[in-house]
């Protein structure tokens, strides 16, 4: 096939990956992180757009030191979030502290809704400062989604 025909692999696949992360739990966040890690690397462009009780992923570390996400629930209720991470880890899964210092160094765009951080009560001074994160709305992150590119919702 040639480059220009529009059944082409590069044709098929989305210029862009633009994720919505509103869900609390620790085992779908770390799967969005996933997912836009190997985007990115694979030379996909992504956005992740935290929102609702996802932002508490993105909050500073917690006064004992531990990340905030390690407070964040798990689906299924049988373990903690540190707990369920120290077990992807010893599998050789990308730890959530990976996955997330991958997307900062492959330069994945980081955005957290300013209507969650209010719904939330949430201090947008308060989030993480080794994340950089580019605060917005809706309008925003669909501003910066691609007309021809992919959006999943978390």
């Amino acid at each position: 096939m040639s480059a220009d025909d529009k059944t082409s692999p590069d044709k098929l696949s989305p210029d862009k990956l633009s994720i919505v992360v509103f869900s609390g739990d620790f085992d779908r966040v770390h799967y969005a992180l996933v997912m836009a890690a190997a985007a990115v690397a694979s030379n996909t462009p992504v956005t992740l757009f935290f929102t609702m009780w996802a932002g508490r992923a993105l909050e500073k570390p917690l006064p004992d030191g531990s990340p905030a996400w390690t407070r964040l629930r798990v689906s299924d209720g049988g373990m903690t979030a540190a707990e369920m991470d120290a077990g992807f880890k010893a599998k050789g899964i990308g730890s959530f502290e990976e996955l997330l210092e991958a997307c900062v160094a492959l330069g994945v765009t980081v955005m957290v809704c300013e209507m969650g951080l209010k719904a939330l009560g949430m201090d947008p001074d308060g989030l993480r400062p080794d994340v950089p994160v580019a605060k917005g709305g809706v309008v925003t992150f669909l501003a910066d989604a691609s007309r021809t590119g992919a959006m999943v919702f978390v």
